[in-house]
């Protein structure tokens, strides 16, 4: 792309997912935007200011009739584009008058070859619901674009016309126009609920200045001041409480609606709800990069990343058109040329049968719009799923592989034993290790540091500690007080030779030696999610073959820790790049069963390397974090692994409903074709089958906007 600042626009009037498409191959004709997406579920996209009129330019070229509009919201229905629907209502109602005065005159006049009556109100009506078909038909004829909805209805309107069936011409016109105003209705019905879904942006923020209260907009506010939230009001930005209690509900974030304590000290995010507390917060974010702005951009962008499915369908979609069209070039011309008595006019009937009938508009409209919702779906349950090609692989999912500290455990370690040997009292031994793990950001560091603290009253200061030096996979060697320590697993002591006892206690082992005599050890406790079980419980209910966990602990813990809670398969002791291996060695496993994918779940930076190497890297607990968001897949805004399920059920649910929305489009279709070549099949009957598939696809499709708490199910 081209330098500059990418603006978001709408495109007001683009109401044809083939349109879309093609709009989007020829903007990627145009230097700077060869990576452009043009987004048919919430009619945006995103291009640099500064070519804006190059942009213009193709539109107005390609879709004359789409206008390019700045947008600042997800969404956007502005009383222009009602009023305008409002009209193209009008314009259906008065042909339709028109259309029923012709048929009286149709049947009136049965016997007369030629009315002018009867053409002078059938084709009034005609053109009056056919004319922006007709014309946009011709345009598309003048840029090559032979093969679109426009052009067939033309075509098959204009023959109808020409052997002398004016009152299904017009009908069909008719008809047409009814689908299309039901269809724009379906899709913005299908839109405003997606907008709805994620309607937790807040209008404004209570800005603290000059000692009073302002209302301003949220994209005002800078980092590092104050606003007040009120009882009731949406956090419209994300910081750090500085006065106040409340408890927030958190339902927009995370999909649970048991409401969260904050307090002084504490962070607060934005789209949470505040209680009954009145709540001072210092802001630590501006609004671009706020937890809600984060979410909704993101939720907006996945449908930029397209399913297999939808990009088959798009395939299926050019070539099965010609096809369509080229049969129905063909039974026009050939059956009168060699069947005995066959004519034109009804073998040309027929073949307008199979145009009307070949619009893919079913396949082509429904498809995105199931792929966004189930995405909208997943995102209310506080999953955000970054691409409707992610929907496809959780539904394929075979193996899962969990991260333990922080994923499956809580990663809150504290000191539950201190034992001794060889004389050396417990503060001795507290002391020893604090100062080994003294510059370790470690989680187990961290809680002998706070043990430390806490039987001392003091923190061990960085002038106590020399020759500080990590042993990789075994420990932390370092001189403490004048003294040499060794802190770590079971393999440092054997590594120095330290005579020891080997423990198998429940929780962590942290082994220590002063001066080369075993002091004893420290064990470490974590404790397990409270719904740690369920996750792999659900998991396996929902027939996923495999579940591992890895973990960089010791095999003792590792062990206890999966055997209480049901994992398959573990592997301990490991480091981060063994993490990588082991994913590595799993997906070979899993490559020779077709459409089988495996998902590694973690609970952020350190699994960042394992999280991007597996075909779906999933984050836990990912509020606020914007290292964790870029580097996932999937995001889990709560920090429950059970949620895990949760995208699962309505991945598949969503893919479920996407394939019954095939099935039935392409059934109806073929069977239709297939009464229409035998002249079974009027043309009226056709395009009530092509309307009425395409608004139960519609139909079907906004179900994957439900929100499932449990187990879903189409």
């Amino acid at each position: 792309m081209k330098e500059g600042m990418n603006m978001r626009y709408s495109l007001a009037g683009l109401d044809c997912p083939n349109c879309a498409a093609k709009l989007e191959r020829e903007l990627r004709k145009v230097n700077g935007l060869e990576n452009i997406t043009v987004n048919f579920n919430t009619l945006s996209i995103e291009l640099p200011e500064m070519l804006e009129e190059e942009a213009r330019a193709v539109i107005k070229r390609v879709e004359p009739e789409v206008k390019l509009r700045k947008a600042e919201s997800l969404q956007s229905f502005s009383s222009t584009e009602e009023a305008e629907t409002h009209n193209s209502l009008w314009v259906i109602i008065g042909a339709g008058l028109l259309f029923a005065i012709g048929l009286i005159f149709n049947q009136s006049l049965h016997d007369t070859p030629f009315s002018w009556a009867e053409y002078a109100v059938l084709i009034t009506a005609y053109l009056l619901v056919g004319w922006s078909v007709i014309l946009a038909a011709f345009r598309k004829m003048v840029g090559g674009e032979f093969f679109d909805e426009n052009f067939l209805m033309t075509i098959a309107t204009v023959g109808a016309i020409a052997i002398h069936q004016l009152p299904e011409a017009v009908g069909v016109m008719l008809f047409y126009a009814v689908g299309e105003y039901l269809q724009d209705r379906a899709v913005d019905r299908s839109r405003r609920s997606i907008t709805a879904l994620l309607n937790i942006q807040p209008e404004y923020a209570n800005l603290k200045d000059n000692g009073g209260m302002r209302q301003v907009r949220p994209e005002e506010v800078e980092i590092g001041q104050v606003i007040i939230i009120k009882p009731g009001e949406k956090v419209p930005l994300d910081g750090e409480v500085i006065e106040g209690t409340s408890f927030v509900d958190t339902a927009a974030l995370t999909g649970e609606s048991v409401p969260r304590k904050v307090e002084k000290g504490e962070k607060i995010l934005s789209g949470m709800i505040n209680g009954q507390g009145l709540l001072t917060v210092r802001v630590s974010k501006p609004f671009k990069d706020s937890s809600v702005a984060r979410i909704l951009e993101l939720v907006e962008k996945a449908s930029e990343r397209k399913a297999p499915t939808e990009q088959f369908i798009t395939k299926f979609a050019n070539v099965y058109t010609p096809i369509v069209v080229g049969a129905a070039a063909l039974i026009a011309i050939i059956p009168p040329l060699i069947v005995p008595g066959a004519t034109f006019s009804e073998w040309t009937y027929r073949a307008l049968v199979l145009l009307v009938i070949s619009c893919p508009c079913a396949l082509m409209v429904s498809i995105p719009l199931g792929y966004f919702g189930g995405i909208g779906a997943a995102s209310k349950n506080g999953i955000l799923v970054k691409g409707a090609n992610y929907i496809d692989a959780l539904a394929e999912l075979d193996t899962v592989i969990f991260d333990k500290t922080g994923t499956l455990t809580k990663g809150v370690f504290r000191v539950t034993e201190i034992a001794t040997k060889n004389h050396i009292t417990p503060e001795e031994i507290l002391s020893a290790a604090a100062g080994a793990e003294i510059f370790s950001n470690h989680p187990i560091a961290q809680s002998i540091l706070a043990a430390y603290k806490e039987k001392t009253g003091q923190d061990i200061t960085d002038d106590q500690v020399q020759d500080y030096r990590e042993i990789p996979a075994h420990g932390i060697s370092a001189s403490v007080n004048g003294q040499r320590v060794l802190a770590g697993n079971d393999r440092l002591m054997h590594k120095e030779n330290i005579v020891h006892e080997d423990c198998d206690v429940p929780g962590t082992i942290i082994y220590v030696a002063i001066d080369g005599v075993y002091a004893g050890y420290i064990v470490i406790s974590d404790e397990l999610k409270p719904d740690a079980k369920e996750a792999i419980s659900r998991l396996k209910q929902l027939g996923i073959r495999k579940t591992v966990m890895l973990s960089g602990d010791d095999k003792t813990v590792v062990e206890k820790v999966s055997q209480e809670i049901g994992i398959d398969t573990y592997f301990a002791e490991l480091l981060p790049e063994d993490k990588v291996q082991m994913v590595e060695e799993l997906e070979k496993e899993i490559k020779h069963r077709e459409k089988q994918k495996l998902v590694f779940v973690g609970d952020g930076i350190n699994d960042a390397p394992v999280i991007t190497r597996a075909d779906i890297g999933v984050a836990m607990g990912g509020m606020g974090s914007d290292v964790v968001i870029e580097a996932a897949d999937v995001v889990l805004m709560e920090d429950a692994p059970s949620k895990l399920a949760r995208a699962v059920e309505i991945a598949r649910r969503t893919r479920r409903i996407v394939w019954q929305n095939i099935y039935m489009a392409l059934t109806v279709k073929a069977f239709f074709i297939l009464l229409g070549t035998f002249g079974l099949a009027n043309i009226w009957e056709a395009v009530f089958a092509d309307v009425g598939v395409t608004l139960l696809a519609i139909l079907n499709a906004s179900r994957t906007l439900q929100r499932q708490k449990r187990a879903v199910s189409a």
